[in-house]
């Protein structure tokens, strides 16, 4: 009993020094994480900083562009009134002047057309005069409206123009710069997750640290989006021409492997240990069946040699005419020696399996182990004699069974109480109910009380239940446990055999 005791000491011992190991580990691994993200935090402040001050330049970029452009525009607008004004000129000098004007311009694109759309002039650009104006250098010349010019008699000419070669320039130049900046912010972002979005975060514009097959699915990325979200407030981002972005980001997955990296570990670890430790219950239980089977037919041959002397000098005495009732109770004693012997061969055996009446085996067990107890106990069995229950037993190892329990229960009530066996039966199973009226078993040992070496008993081995649960479970896939007990009042015993 004290081995047992101080195995669920030692239980208890580990398992708390287990939980603190993990507690530790954890808390540990907590608090790398926690210092893991603050870094990442900076990393990411700096970083968005860097794309607000980037966001800046463009849209710096983007204003000098449109100044640029409206001056264009004005320069376009001077050229066609200098234009109109050639027609009205009254001097050679006014005449001069807006030709001037109208030849000062060197980098903006103007094509000249009559009411017919033949080219009558041209500027900053290799076309011929009386050409007609049509098909790609119209449309090109098409993306601004013409300035039409009114002159004598109510004619008219029309003045086409495109962006400048330098203004084009500088165009494309700022569409490349916008590219650039998501390219940064995608790169920039190092080990983060990004996704940039239009202003109503749900169109992607592009995207970093996602596998690409993860963005077609539009419910992963809603969800992803919402995640990010909850995370970090999402950077708000004003582009020229492209318009209001959001740049949604989250934890890497370095830190995310983190966080998650001592669960997982511990994990690892748990089931690693519990394949060693079924690995070592099996191979611990294989060794005590070798015991076990080891001890059983030693005693069976020990048993023999004094047992088979036993024999002949029942014979002697027979032939001494020595009184017959004590002959025949020494006989008795003498099979049932036998009996005990065969008992111990067969363990470690396939045992032997053949329909018999188990209600004829609890009563003539009873019988026997009546003869030899006190007399203060008193034995009740349900049903009687007169009925039968047939199942698969081997009647040397279940007599053996009963036996035991009933002579634990004579012991638990000190030789004086009430034994109360209750056969019964559905489609499947039988059941046998043996009861006392003793002292009782605490409920945390209704399962100690089968492991070999316990026992209650100042003089007691702590086997008889341990081979008893053998007989029952291994040789007949039969199940024995304690159904009830209460202390001082007595305990019940249930045993389920298979039809």
């Amino acid at each position: 009993m004290d081995i047992y005791l101080k195995k669920r000491r030692w239980k208890l011992i580990l398992f708390a020094f287990a939980i603190l190991i993990v507690a530790a580990s954890l808390y540990y691994t907590n608090i790398l994480v926690h210092e893991i993200r603050k870094d990442e935090r900076k990393n990411v402040e700096i970083w968005a900083d860097a794309i607000h001050q980037k966001a800046d330049l463009v849209n710096f970029t983007n204003d000098l562009f449109e100044q640029i452009k409206t001056e264009e525009r004005k320069r376009v607008s001077i050229v066609a009134e200098a234009q109109r004004r050639i027609f009205k000129a009254t001097s050679d000098e006014d005449l001069n002047f807006f030709s001037s004007i109208i030849g000062e311009n060197t980098t903006i694109p103007v094509i000249v057309t009559d009411e017919t759309g033949k080219i009558v002039n041209a500027r900053n650009i290799g076309v011929k005069e009386g050409d007609l104006l049509g098909g790609d250098l119209k449309a090109e010349f098409s993306v601004y409206p013409p300035i039409i010019v009114t002159y004598y008699l109510n004619k008219k000419i029309y003045l086409y123009y495109k962006d400048s070669n330098m203004f084009a320039q500088l165009k494309k130049g700022l569409d490349d710069l916008i590219r650039s900046f998501f390219s940064e912010v995608v790169l920039n972002s190092a080990s983060v997750p990004v996704i940039i979005t239009d202003s109503t975060g749900k169109k992607v514009y592009q995207s970093g640290n996602i596998p690409p097959e993860k963005l077609k699915d539009k419910a992963w990325v809603a969800r992803t989006l919402q995640s990010m979200a909850s995370q970090n407030t999402p950077i708000r981002i004003d582009l020229a021409d492209t318009g209001v972005h959001y740049i949604y980001y989250q934890d890497s997955f370095l830190l995310t492997q983190l966080k998650y990296y001592p669960v997982v570990q511990l994990g690892v670890i748990f089931v690693f240990l519990m394949i060693a430790y079924l690995l070592f219950s099996y191979a611990r239980k294989s060794e005590q069946n070798q015991v076990w089977v080891g001890m059983a037919k030693e005693t069976a041959h020990q048993l023999g040699t004094p047992l088979s002397s036993m024999v002949a000098w029942m014979e002697l005495l027979k032939l001494k005419g020595l009184d017959e009732e004590t002959v025949r109770e020494i006989e008795k004693d003498v099979q049932r020696l036998e009996t005990i012997t065969d008992r111990f061969s067969k363990i470690g055996s396939t045992a032997k399996l053949e329909k018999t009446n188990v209600v004829a085996v609890v009563h003539d067990t009873v019988e026997y182990i009546r003869s030899r107890i006190s007399a203060k106990v008193n034995f009740e069995i349900k049903p009687g004699l007169d009925h039968e229950i047939m199942i698969p037993l081997n009647l040397h190892l279940f007599e053996w069974v009963i036996e035991n329990i009933c002579k634990n229960a004579v012991d638990a009530m000190a030789g004086n109480g009430q034994v109360n066996i209750e056969i019964s039966e559905d489609d499947d199973h039988i059941h046998i109910d043996i009861g006392d009226t003793g002292k009782g078993i605490p409920k945390s040992r209704f399962k100690t009380i089968f492991r070999p070496g316990y026992t209650s008993k100042a003089r007691g081995w702590g086997l008889g239940l341990t081979l008893t649960k053998r007989i029952v479970e291994n040789y007949h896939n039969g199940k024995i446990f304690v159904k009830s007990s209460v202390l001082n009042k007595g305990t019940t015993f249930r045993i389920i055999m298979k039809k």
